[in-house]
């Protein structure tokens, strides 16, 4: 059995535990890397957050024409390469993964252990070629993994997820896209974008329903105008087809089921299964080793990202990112990180990650943003006689006019008493940005009517949207309010 000071499971934001508080101890960092290419360092580098978004802007340019329009400017998209897109992107994406696994790999006081792991208690694990491992501290940090649909067919070549979908061949000319939220959602505008016929299915009527009520029907509306969104469907098999007289590669027929039992079938060239994410605790063997794990399959952490066993804390024991936060995110993986960090080299004064105004965004068409409280969640915890919303429209404001914005939407949600802001949902140009003063106003305890006058805000910029909907807000005026 080998000892270290330190183990880490997970390459992604458990990669960045390593600081120079342990360049004179031993440390052990376990990644079985991303199961598609065995690339180092987690799923946003690799499959998640970075190469999308760099998918997402070629697919944003090659809408320009339709917004173009609207502005009396005549454009023409010619087409994508994807080939070229793709590889652009992977040149840089691999290079940063390859970079990163050698640069540990040189660290004397580092062991990089690249295959799977199997935990044998609260600090000690086995890996895939039976080497015994135990560590006075560690660090689950293992990520999260695509759920794929439970049904025929999906071994076959044409069934990706989004760990494997960017790195296809060639553009699909028809795509099925399952599921309705955020990865289906930013997959949908990627390729439809880039010039794919796009079917998305979701079992429910409409898109990003975890989103607040009127954003959600908003999105659901544009995304309907955009690729086609077909509700109440769920996938039942799929089969491959034969190659068509050209040569051309063989293509699968997606069989589906509707809410009323009727049967539908899609010819497509590929399909792409988003229905989720689920952690990564099974592959580790959580449970088995004594660690609590949620109905969800999240291990079970205290307010101090400790690891739980039997309700109680472990120790020396932690766990971060997708495979113990509700949040999915990688900002808030960063984050715990730096936590966990804090509390492996201060086991004496041990600190809280922060779960209060966690933002999130999806990079759509249109691109969605969202903090703290819906609607509905505020009525309950405040009571609705207490909530005061504001939705302003983008085509309302000066800039607004500038872009002939026929949908965007931003809108702010506080208590009438007081004036705090509960919540803010945003959708359309730059809506990640745009709501970054409201995550502002909710993190330092500002009022909406402090924070919208407290400030100068650039004329006629876009980000008077975010300011307007501050100040549209039945809320009081404090007696030595700005003007």
């Amino acid at each position: 059995m080998t000892h270290y000071d330190l183990a880490i499971i997970g390459s992604g934001s458990g990669n960045s535990l390593i600081t120079p508080y342990w360049d004179d101890k031993q440390v052990a960092l376990a990644d079985r890397g991303i199961p598609a290419t065995g690339a180092f360092g987690g799923t946003c580098l690799n499959v998640g957050c970075i190469p999308t978004k760099m998918f997402v802007r070629p697919a944003a340019l090659a809408r320009t024409p339709e917004e173009a329009a609207r502005l009396g400017v005549e454009q023409h998209t010619v087409g994508a390469d994807w080939p070229a897109i793709r590889d652009r992107i992977f040149s840089r994406i691999d290079g940063i993964s390859t970079g990163g696994r050698q640069y540990r790999e040189g660290l004397s006081n580092v062991e990089l252990i690249s295959e799977e792991i199997t935990l044998t208690g609260t600090k000690s694990f086995r890996t895939a070629s039976g080497n015994e491992v135990q560590a006075e501290q560690m660090v689950i940090a293992a990520g999260s993994r695509p759920v794929l649909s439970q049904v025929p067919g999906m071994d076959l070549p044409q069934i990706h997820t989004s760990e494997t979908v960017m790195r296809v061949e060639q553009m699909p000319q028809r795509i099925l896209i399952v599921g309705g939220g955020y990865i289906a959602c930013e997959f949908a505008a990627i390729f439809s974008g880039l010039g794919s016929e796009v079917i998305q299915i979701n079992r429910s009527i409409g898109l990003m329903n975890q989103l607040d009520e009127e954003i959600a029907a908003a999105y659901s509306q544009q995304a309907q105008q955009n690729w086609t969104v077909q509700y109440q469907r769920t996938l039942a098999a799929v089969e491959e087809r034969s190659p068509d007289r050209d040569g051309g590669p063989a293509g699968v027929t997606a069989h589906l089921v509707t809410s009323d039992g009727r049967e539908e079938q899609h010819d497509v060239d590929l399909v792409l299964v988003a229905i989720g994410r689920t952690p990564n605790s099974d592959l580790v063997g959580a449970a088995e080793a004594g660690l609590d794990v949620l109905e969800d399959g999240r291990i079970a952490v205290d307010e101090h990202q400790r690891v739980l066993s039997a309700g109680e804390p472990v120790e020396g024991l932690y766990a971060l990112g997708d495979i113990s936060s509700e949040a999915m995110l990688k900002h808030v993986a960063n984050h715990e990180a730096r936590v966990v960090a804090h509390n492996l080299e201060h086991p004496d004064r041990l600190r809280s990650p922060r779960t209060h105004a966690v933002p999130s965004a999806v990079f759509s068409h249109p691109e969605l943003a969202q903090v703290g409280l819906t609607e509905a969640q505020a009525a309950e915890a405040v009571g609705a006689q207490n909530v005061t919303t504001k939705t302003q429209r983008y085509g309302d404001t000066a800039y607004g006019w500038a872009m002939e914005d026929e949908y965007g939407l931003m809108k702010v949600i506080a208590d009438r008493r007081d004036g705090m802001i509960l919540g803010g949902h945003a959708m359309g140009h730059q809506a990640s940005n745009l709501i970054q003063p409201i995550v502002h106003a909710m993190s330092f305890g500002q009022d909406a009517y402090t924070a919208a006058r407290g400030q100068y805000w650039i004329h006629p910029a876009l980000m008077e949207v975010t300011e307007n909907a501050m100040l549209g807000l039945e809320v009081p005026v404090p007696d030595d309010a700005p003007l």
